[in-house]
């Protein structure tokens, strides 16, 4: 029986140089073995979502999302949900592509990307799921809450067609002087927090934001989320703590921060609530659990994920 893929992409991508690609895309896909068609996302709040969701029911064996990391996202949320999940491809065409990175996905050539579905290997990997009273959302990559953490969905996306990478760093430094600790409660595996915190990461991977130092001991089946919480606000000790980062991951071992493995997450602001933000995207606001559902999509990768994450250059 020929097995069947959809492509849904993301035609304003990565300075939309992506398109003039899909032809010899497809033909890597058809000469693997798959009646390949595409679907382009529209301005349609949940397009690629809802296509991912509608082509998994139709019962098709692979769908390959080509776009940043709010495409692989979106992509995400529509077939986590479903008792038939098809198989996953990623051809990374964003500004950060923080997941391909992570499964070692060429970021520079789409075709080598897509010779990564046919060639690769074929791993199920943890899928995150956040939710609360008012709606549920998955993610791939990370869920981060405080106002830093909010600078991947703060900046607008013509900026990041034009400027790249460069519009997050022009965020972030207008940001910092803006993150603020808020008295948090959270719980995890075997412990709790209660006290102040400027921002909180839940990582799958080892790339957060294009930095791959954050989460040195990344596992992307173990079933466990990565958590960090950062109790400091001081603009100065931040910056401490990210170079640290930088130098090999010797952040985990800082006092101001918490680091440790969890299967469950759930965080509750004293006061207010905190906007989340997932893969990137805007996710919904505290309070907010999470679980790590293990081994949940079967996603092709570069590298071999029963080992520790490689870094990249």
């Amino acid at each position: 029986m020929v097995k069947r893929a959809r492509i849904i992409y993301n035609p304003t991508s990565g300075r939309e140089i992506l398109k003039p690609k899909l032809i010899d895309i497809l033909n890597v896909l058809e000469l693997g073995g798959y009646e390949t068609s595409t679907f382009a996302t529209t301005s349609t709040p949940n397009s690629a979502r809802d296509e991912a969701a509608r082509v998994a029911s139709a019962g098709f064996d692979l769908v390959v999302a080509a776009g940043g990391d709010g495409t692989i996202n979106e992509v995400i949320n529509g077939i986590a949900p479903l008792e038939h999940r098809p198989q996953l491809g990623i051809i990374p065409a964003g500004t950060t592509n923080d997941f391909a990175r992570a499964l070692g996905i060429p970021r520079d050539d789409f075709v080598e990307a897509a010779k990564v579905i046919v060639n690769g290997q074929l791993t199920p990997m943890d899928v995150g799921k956040a939710y609360n009273e008012k709606a549920t959302h998955y993610f791939i990559n990370i869920a981060a809450g405080g106002r830093l953490t909010e600078l991947t969905y703060d900046v607008p996306s013509d900026l990041k067609t034009v400027f790249g990478y460069m519009a997050y760093l022009v965020k972030a430094v207008e940001m910092l002087p803006q993150a603020r600790p808020v008295n948090i409660k959270a719980t995890y595996d075997g412990g709790e927090y209660e006290g102040k915190a400027s921002m909180f990461f839940l990582a799958m991977t080892n790339s957060v934001g294009g930095l791959e130092q954050m989460v040195p001991n990344a596992s992307l089946n173990d079933g466990n989320f990565t958590m960090i919480i950062v109790k400091t606000g001081n603009m100065f000790e931040v910056l401490q703590l990210i170079t640290k980062a930088l130098s090999g991951g010797r952040h985990i071992n800082d006092d101001r921060i918490i680091y440790a493995k969890t299967s469950n997450f759930s965080i509750k602001p004293k006061r207010g609530k905190l906007p989340i933000n997932l893969d990137g995207e805007f996710g919904g606001k505290t309070p907010m659990k999470f679980v790590n559902l293990k081994e949940h999509i079967s996603i092709y990768s570069n590298i071999d994920p029963t080992v520790s994450l490689p870094e990249h250059e």
